[in-house]
């Protein structure tokens, strides 16, 4: 049997077909349908996921989007908790940056969006502090972009002004962005 539609219901386990999920190692993703395969002489159905701005689709067996964490976007008021989090103090542990960089990096595929505004304002820098090193920089984009992908499904905005809002957030956080007053991007944002 080769790959066919599956038309009776579009809805599996509270997921339907036209629905932003998240994926917890790629973010926001699509289900654009639910089909039926057979795999090894079994009949398999799986969720089409697409990740547009990743150019990728996955395809998840039904049976399993659970127990891997897929999950429906948060709702508007955990997105504030998200941000609150962000406007926090940086909890750096005093440990060796390889093993930091692989929590960051568990978090940020976690999919929780708490645990990625952690690694948000965590790897956070303001104009008026050392630069980062490229691996942190790459991670704080990372989790960033994840975030900002999910604020922006959420809340119905592009992707942009999910970043600046992130970004907003971040400034409102302690010692953070109020000694640099005549920078361009202040003006920007508001």
């Amino acid at each position: 049997m080769t790959i066919q539609q599956k038309k009776p219901s579009a809805a599996r386990h509270g997921f339907k077909t036209g629905e932003a999920i998240v994926y917890p190692a790629h973010g926001v993703g699509t289900i654009t349908a639910i089909e039926e395969q057979e795999v090894a002489g079994m009949k398999l159905e799986l969720f089409v996921i697409d990740f547009e701005k990743d150019k990728m689709r996955l395809k998840v067996p039904v049976a399993k989007a659970m127990s891997i964490g897929m999950r429906k976007l948060s709702e508007t008021d955990f997105v504030d908790r998200a941000l609150k989090v962000v406007q926090g103090k940086a909890r750096v542990k005093r440990t060796m940056w390889s093993r930091r960089a692989q929590e960051y990096d568990a978090k940020i595929n976690s999919g929780d969006l708490i645990s990625i505004a952690e690694v948000v304002r965590d790897l956070y820098r303001a104009e008026n502090q050392p630069e980062q090193s490229y691996s942190e920089r790459q991670l704080y984009e990372a989790a960033l972009d994840r975030m900002a992908r999910e604020i922006a499904a959420v809340n119905k905005m592009s992707e942009t002004e999910a970043v600046r809002l992130v970004e907003t957030n971040l400034n409102k956080g302690p010692k953070r962005g109020k000694i640099v007053e005549d920078d361009d991007s202040q003006d920007e944002a508001a």
